[in-house]
């Protein structure tokens, strides 16, 4: 008897979303759905990797901290997505139609709201847009033509001067960089100078 009622139950589902009616609505509640499991897909490796390499503390302290940073990322990526859609559609209903504009109000809206808190996780997600955002205007400039195509390949150029200035930041400003970016660097060329025998040289990168 359960299963006929709960295939029904389906149906009557599969139906309703698949007929177009309340399409916006279901659209920001799917965006809100896409951004936790998202969230928690990017986060949670990093966090895991991270602690495991750089963390202090018990386990149990380990383990919540990896918990927490991927429930911020989840929660924050899922409540911009619900609320940068519910804004498009708010737009797009007072104007009647929609505006290349839209997404940069309510992106703008949404990131002060959402992303204006300054937290580790935060900031690491606003300075990987920050990169990309970058790297879209580059590309953004040949397309429109504000400057000519290069002749060759300019990625070995930027790629030297991103390295050139993070290398010399870390060695005279090290303070200035993010954490994360820190203890990276950190373990990479500082600790590589220190070991006491084969113990640390080879198994363990500090006794």
């Amino acid at each position: 008897m359960a299963a006929p009622i709960a295939m029904e139950v389906l149906q009557s589902i599969n139906t309703f979303l698949t007929s177009g009616r309340h399409r916006e609505a279901l659209a920001v509640l799917k965006g809100l759905r896409n951004g936790a499991v998202y969230g928690v897909k990017i986060r949670a490796p990093h966090a895991l990797v991270m602690t495991f390499l750089f963390g202090r503390g018990s386990w149990r302290q380990q383990i919540l901290s990896i918990l927490r940073a991927t429930y911020t990322h989840s929660k924050n990526l899922a409540s911009f997505v619900f609320l940068y859609k519910s804004l498009l559609a708010i737009m797009r209903w007072a104007e009647g139609k929609a505006h290349n504009l839209h997404p940069l109000v309510a992106g703008f809206i949404g990131g002060y709201l959402i992303f204006g808190s300054n937290n580790n996780v935060n900031s690491q997600i606003n300075m990987y847009l920050l990169s990309r955002v970058l790297f879209g205007f580059a590309r953004l400039a040949v397309k429109t033509g504000a400057i000519n195509p290069p002749k060759r390949d300019p990625f070995p150029v930027f790629a030297a001067i991103v390295w050139a200035v993070v290398m010399w930041q870390f060695s005279n400003h090290r303070e200035v960089l993010q954490p994360s970016l820190q203890k990276s660097m950190t373990y990479l060329y500082r600790d590589s100078d220190i070991w006491h025998g084969l113990k640390d040289f080879l198994w363990h990168n500090k006794l």
